[in-house]
């Protein structure tokens, strides 16, 4: 028997392979308004975090100078047309396939806007795979703890048979409310220090996934 029925998934750097875009784009930017860009994608791991306001005020941005809101939807506008470009990550649809096999219930919970998520889920024909998508209502990508949370409520679902798997500290803090399991990946969008730092299972590669999911099955 699976020890999971259900799978939270994060989007972006967990199931979405755009960190190497994302830390094209934030050199981009800053380069833009001024400021210095970023060394490599070792840098951006170090200072990437949510809220997404703290993480660009760690990259160099001053919001007195050009504020939140406008250098959000300048990103959306550079973001948007080259992230189709982006691959999955390495074992994402074999490893969807295998949990879809095997009855699992998967639910994407991201802190994407909803409308690009479901975009992006359909490009890569992943949405077979998922019961549900969340994400949010506009771009600034705050949280997505109150999303999940109104979800497993309405859903009705056991959060002792649920896992959350993401790439970021975020994500932690989201199954810690939710009351959910958690699984790191360190592929994505954070360091493997900084994860391993919340105490969750960390693992290298999707690859290792069905092994801590599926147990004996």
């Amino acid at each position: 028997m699976a020890l999971y029925d259900t799978i939270l998934w994060d989007w972006n750097g967990t199931l979405l392979d755009d960190v190497e875009l994302c830390v094209d784009l934030l050199n981009t930017m800053l380069t833009r308004h001024g400021y210095a860009p970023v060394s490599g994608t070792a840098q951006y791991r170090s200072i990437f975090g949510f809220p997404i306001s703290r993480y660009y005020e760690r990259a160099g941005f001053d919001f007195t100078r050009t504020p939140y809101c406008v250098l959000s939807e300048e990103y959306m506008q550079l973001y948007v047309p080259q992230s189709l470009s982006c691959a999955p990550q390495k074992h994402a649809r074999d490893v969807l396939s295998l949990f879809a096999q095997h009855g699992l219930r998967q639910v994407i919970l991201s802190a994407s806007e909803k409308k690009l998520l479901q975009t992006h889920v359909a490009h890569y024909g992943f949405t077979p795979y998922f019961d549900t998508l969340l994400g949010l209502s506009d771009i600034y990508a705050n949280s997505k703890t109150d999303i999940g949370l109104a979800w497993l409520r309405e859903s009705g679902l056991s959060p002792a048979r649920t896992v959350m798997i993401g790439d970021s500290v975020h994500d932690f803090e989201v199954s810690q409310t939710l009351g959910v399991s958690c699984v790191l990946f360190a592929g994505g969008h954070q360091l493997r220090e900084t994860l391993a730092q919340t105490g969750a299972v960390v693992i290298d590669s999707l690859s290792e996934l069905p092994g801590i999911i599926l147990g004996d099955c």
